[in-house]
């Protein structure tokens, strides 16, 4: 813009120009994150994490669908096509049609001996082995913070007390003492002369994983404790009059969820191997109940060896397939709270 301007001697004008004030830019707010939100977006970026991620949904999904599907594909896992469809099989009780009667009728074919449709088997199986696995991580998890986070933050006597029953605990060959001591649990519930109901089964199964499955736990959670009790802003809060449960619950325990959830996500898979392993064995789920392991125990015999090899393919895939995704998972979890961590 410009505006005249009057000189003293005379009336001659000198135009001048006149800028516009010019608008400083807004400045842009920062927004702060929470770690959890760096770490979800880190997680989303992880292309490997959010397949496994949705192949692990979609497993559970399966297993608490199971039911409806069932009922929407029109059998059960528990008919037993051998006596109702003698047809379908020949006098040894294998399916008469190749790859074990896998046609538009039974997707996966039929089970030989009993004739059990391989599906609804299938999924059925997946929802026992991942019930009973769930339920064991749960309760390590549980025990594991209870005493890995009392022994690191108390220290003294009960970290040495905590500290040395998991030490003779880890001693213990945990596989070997879940064989032996299935049976045993099992007695304490029924008489050895009674058939024992799947429920008591379910019951030792978990109690026998969760006696020798928490060490590892706890004995990593102490650890973090015990660095964690030293630094500054747990002094702050003891000066400041907190209690040992407020600081605990305050300051300990939000700064040990990573290495918690990095855990759980490979404890998981290894009670699902667990427990299938001591179904393959004879001393955990059995006939008519689906499970994994079950499964694997019935494509080891040598009518299914002998006449059927397919029938191992679904469950066999179906547990590689969960047990990859599950590891997979729990190292994009790891990298997506620690992205300084390689692989």
């Amino acid at each position: 813009m410009t505006s005249p301007l009057e000189t003293e001697g005379g009336a001659s004008t000198v135009v001048v120009d006149e800028k516009e004030p010019t608008k400083e830019p807004e400045t842009k707010q920062l927004e702060g994150r929470s770690p959890g939100q760096l770490m979800w977006i880190r997680f989303k970026r992880d292309r490997t994490g959010v397949i496994s991620a949705f192949v692990v949904i979609l497993f559970f999904l399966i297993g608490l669908l199971a039911p409806l599907i069932s009922k929407l594909y029109g059998k059960n896992p528990y008919t037993v096509f051998a006596d109702e469809r003698p047809e379908l099989f020949d006098s040894a009780g294998v399916p008469v049609q190749p790859n074990g009667g896998i046609s538009g009728e039974f997707w996966f074919g039929l089970e030989p001996g009993n004739g059990y449709d391989v599906f609804t088997k299938l999924i059925y199986g997946i929802r026992t082995s991942l019930m009973i696995s769930c339920a064991v991580t749960v309760a390590v998890v549980l025990t594991g913070i209870v005493l890995g986070v009392t022994a690191g933050y108390l220290g003294g006597k009960a970290d040495y007390a905590i500290s040395r029953v998991i030490d003779f605990l880890l001693a213990f060959p945990s596989q070997l003492f879940f064989i032996a001591s299935m049976p045993v649990v099992v007695s304490l519930f029924v008489s050895p002369r009674d058939e024992t109901p799947t429920y008591v089964r379910v019951v030792a199964l978990i109690a026998v994983q969760w006696v020798l499955g928490w060490m590892s736990l706890a004995r990593i959670l102490r650890g973090t404790t015990l660095s964690l009790r030293e630094r500054e802003f747990i002094e702050a809060a003891r000066v400041s009059g907190a209690s040992p449960w407020r600081i605990i619950s305050k300051e300990i325990l939000p700064n040990v969820v990573t290495p918690l959830l990095v855990q759980s996500t490979y404890l998981l898979p290894f009670f699902v191997t667990g427990e299938a392993g001591l179904s393959f064995l004879g001393v955990g789920i059995v006939e008519p109940t689906p499970d994994w392991g079950q499964m694997f125990s019935k494509a080891s015999t040598e009518l299914v060896l002998q006449n059927d090899i397919t029938y191992m393919f679904f469950p066999g895939i179906s547990m590689i397939i969960f047990i990859v995704a599950f590891n997979l998972l729990g190292d994009s979890v790891r990298d997506a709270f620690d992205p300084k961590t390689a692989r």
